[in-house]
């Protein structure tokens, strides 16, 4: 125990993770946000991201079938009914695919993949399979982007609205419940890291997993600027505006 991080440090640690690393940075997003992008390019940035969207679901319930309590399960099926909704509210995908509608493009092409990036695809199949195998603390771990999503959100939404004529309050409805739900998760994930490692190792562990999740969100933003900004080349099969 004597070499294990205390907890601030830990925190102070993984916060700095995110300062360096997190897709705030990206130039597509400086674009997106500026309002440098034209509609087509936010076109292929929303459909792109619903399949992240999709499979937060998933993810988070391979994740539910091996927590150990209840208490544990109950926090975590509380993320299912964000992004699913309850069968009366819609959840984080409907909402999505809402955005979506309103950017104008057809809400079966969306949910059909096809003109899906393949970096989008592996980047985010990735994440669900890293869930799925890794550890339980390195699965949890790897949720704490959420500690950087209000700045994201508030620029993504203040910025969209500032700038594209084709984009609207209803449109962007998607991000305003994350304001609240986003915090109150990691509120719960942050503890978990810090309470659960009893080695170094283990919060080493922490802290790569936040770096892979970090990187995998930056390696979708590659695939798109890539593919819609510089050189702009989407490869076959890949959505055309």
């Amino acid at each position: 125990m004597a070499d294990l991080l205390p907890p601030e440090e830990l925190e102070r640690r993984l916060r700095a993770i995110g300062e360096e690393r997190y897709h705030i940075h990206h130039p597509f997003h400086h674009l997106l946000h500026g309002g440098r992008l034209d509609r087509g390019q936010v076109q292929a940035w929303a459909l792109n991201r619903y399949y992240y969207q999709a499979c937060i679901p998933a993810k988070d319930a391979s994740l539910l079938a091996r927590l150990p309590t209840p208490a544990l399960r109950r926090e975590w099926r509380r993320r299912l009914v964000d992004h699913d909704g309850d069968g009366v509210h819609p959840g984080g995908v409907e909402r999505w695919l809402r955005l979506t509608d309103g950017l104008g493009l057809d809400r079966d092409d969306v949910t059909s993949l096809r003109g899906l990036l393949p970096g989008t695809r592996f980047a985010v199949d990735a994440y669900v399979r890293f869930v799925r195998e890794k550890s339980v603390l390195e699965a949890v771990a790897s949720s704490l982007t959420e500690m950087f999503s209000p700045d994201i959100i508030s620029q993504r939404v203040s910025g969209m609205l500032r700038n594209y004529d084709f984009v609207t309050e209803e449109t962007l409805a998607y991000f305003t419940p994350r304001l609240t739900q986003a915090p109150q998760d990691v509120a719960f994930a942050l503890d978990y890291v810090m309470t659960v490692p009893r080695t170094r190792e283990e919060q080493e562990a922490v802290m790569d997993a936040l770096r892979f999740k970090c990187d995998l969100l930056w390696a979708q933003l590659d695939a798109l600027h890539h593919a819609y900004v510089s050189p702009g080349l989407p490869p076959p099969g890949a959505f055309r505006p």
